[in-house]
C-alpha cells in the first residue's frame, strides 16, 4: 500500500500553533455550511465542543451515541523475567437511538444495545498469542452502567472501585481511582488485575472533540488515562503468577469513526521512559494516503496534553507482516517522525512489535485488525519506551461499519 510521502515540516512551535487554530476555524466554518446539528439523521448524538465532563459518571455508558468502547492496552512482568502484553476492550453498539420503541421477544434482554468484547495476551518470550471475541445483547449477561465505569460482558468486568464525583474543569488531580479488570480467554488464560492512574486524566481534540474527517458527525469525545500501574495475577494457561507493570486506558464515544474516502485508521500509544507519552491516529484513505484530520498528541510528564497535525508528522512503514489468517498485509515496523510542540524539534520513535502475529482475525464475524504489544526504539536502536499499535481496515474497510 502506497503511503503519503509528503515532506515533513521542521516548523516551530508558533507556526504549529498558528496552522492548529487556523484548522480549528477552517473546522467550525465547515459545519455551519454544512447545517451541521447535534445530532445525526438516526437521531444519535454527536460530539459537541465545551461538554461539561463530571466523573464518575462520565467513565460510565453514553447510551444516546451510537457506539463506544472501553480500551485497555499493557504491558506487565512476571516471575523469571516473564514478559507479557495484554488488550481489553469492551464496545457498546447502540441497535437505535433512546426514545425509541423497539419490540423486544424476551424479558431478560433489550433490543437497544449491543456488547461486543474482545480480550487478547501475548506471551514476549515464546510469541504465543491468544484473543477471545463475544458478541451479547444487552441482558443478563452483558452490561453498562449510566452511573460509573461499570460494563461487563458474561464473566468479563472492568469496574471503578473507588473515586468520588469529579467535576474535571476543576479537579485536574483526578488520579485516586482505582479500576478492576476481571477477563479470561477461554481456557488458554486468565487475568484478575488492578490498575491505578499515575497521571490526572486527558481529553484529545480541540475543546473535548475528536474531529476523524472533514464531515462534523466523524468524531468523538475521547479520554485517556496514559499511564495507570497495574498489579494483580495472570494465568498464562499453566498457573497463576504474580505480575505488574503499566498500561494506558481509553474511553471513546461518538456516533461515528470514519469519513467518506476512509477504510480505517492506524494508532499508537507510547509510553516513553522519560515520562512522556504520545497518542497518535493516522486516519487512512482509500489510496494509503494520510486525512488531514490525523494527529499525534504529546503528553508531557505532568499530563498538559499539545497536539499536531499530518502537516507536522511522518509515518513510514519500514516492513510488512503477511497474515495467513486473512490474508492482509499490516506494517510490522514504523517510523513515526514528529514535530514536538513543547520544543519546537522533531523528534523520531522505532514502532517495533514483541511477536509478528497479533491478529484479532474476526472469528465471530467481526471486523479483522491487529493490535499488537511492541516496544518504543530510537534512531540508535536502543529501547526508550514501551507502545501499543492498533491497525485496522487492512483486511476489510470499516467504512460504513463505524
Amino acid at each position: 500500500m502506497t503511503m503519503n510521502s509528503k515532506r515533513i515540516s521542521f516548523n516551530s512551535t508558533k507556526v504549529f500553533v498558528i496552522r492548529f487554530g487556523a484548522m480549528v476555524m477552517l473546522m467550525g466554518c465547515l459545519s455551519r455550511a454544512a447545517g451541521f446539528s447535534g445530532q445525526t439523521k438516526d437521531g444519535f448524538a454527536i460530539p459537541q465542543p465545551g461538554r461539561h465532563f463530571v466523573f464518575p459518571r462520565d467513565h460510565g455508558s453514553h447510551p444516546d451515541f451510537a457506539i463506544e468502547w472501553w480500551y485497555i492496552t499493557g504491558h506487565l512482568s512476571a516471575p523469571n523475567e516473564r514478559q507479557f502484553g495484554f488488550q481489553a476492550t469492551f464496545f457498546r453498539l447502540a441497535l437505535a437511538p433512546p426514545g425509541a420503541v423497539v419490540r423486544s421477544s424476551s424479558a431478560a434482554f433489550g433490543s437497544q444495545q449491543i456488547y461486543m468484547a474482545h480480550m487478547a495476551l501475548v506471551d514476549k518470550n515464546s510469541g504465543r498469542f491468544v484473543y477471545q471475541e463475544r458478541l451479547n445483547r444487552d441482558g443478563w449477561d452483558a452490561y453498562s452502567s449510566t452511573n460509573t465505569l461499570d460494563v461487563r460482558n458474561g464473566n468479563w468486568s472492568l469496574r471503578l472501585l473507588s473515586g468520588k464525583t469529579n467535576d474535571f474543569a476543576n479537579d485536574s488531580d483526578n488520579v485516586s481511582e482505582k479500576i478492576e479488570l476481571q477477563a479470561s480467554i477461554g481456557a488458554d488464560a486468565s487475568f484478575d488485575l488492578d490498575l491505578k492512574p499515575q497521571k490526572p486524566l486527558v481529553v484529545f481534540g480541540v475543546d473535548g472533540v475528536s474531529r476523524k474527517a472533514s464531515d462534523p458527525a466523524a468524531a468523538s469525545h475521547y479520554l485517556t488515562y496514559p499511564l495507570l500501574a497495574v498489579k494483580g495475577w495472570l494465568n498464562p494457561g499453566e498457573t497463576n503468577l504474580a505480575v505488574a507493570g503499566q498500561a494506558w486506558m481509553d474511553h471513546e464515544f461518538s456516533s461515528s469513526q470514519l469519513g467518506a474516502g476512509q477504510v480505517g485508521w492506524d494508532w499508537l500509544s507510547l509510553q516513553l521512559e522519560d515520562g512522556r507519552e504520545l497518542m497518535a491516529y493516522r486516519m487512512r484513505r482509500n489510496d494509503g494516503s494520510t486525512d488531514p484530520f490525523s494527529t499525534v498528541a504529546w503528553i508531557d510528564q505532568a499530563g498538559k496534553v499539545l497536539q499536531v497535525g499530518p502537516r507536522d508528522f511522518k509515518w513510514t512503514i519500514l516492513d510488512h507482516w503477511h497474515s495467513t489468517h486473512t490474508q492482509a498485509d499490516y506494517p510490522s515496523l514504523v517510523k513515526l517522525e514528529a514535530l514536538n510542540p513543547f520544543t519546537g524539534r522533531v523528534e523520531t520513535f522505532i514502532v517495533q512489535p514483541f511477536v509478528a502475529d497479533q491478529e484479532l482475525a474476526g472469528r465471530s464475524g467481526q471486523a479483522a485488525y491487529w493490535e499488537g504489544a511492541s516496544r518504543v526504539l530510537d534512531v540508535n536502536k536502543k529501547q526508550i519506551g514501551l507502545a501499543y499499535m492498533e491497525l485496522t481496515g487492512y483486511a476489510k474497510s470499516l467504512n460504513g461499519r463505524l
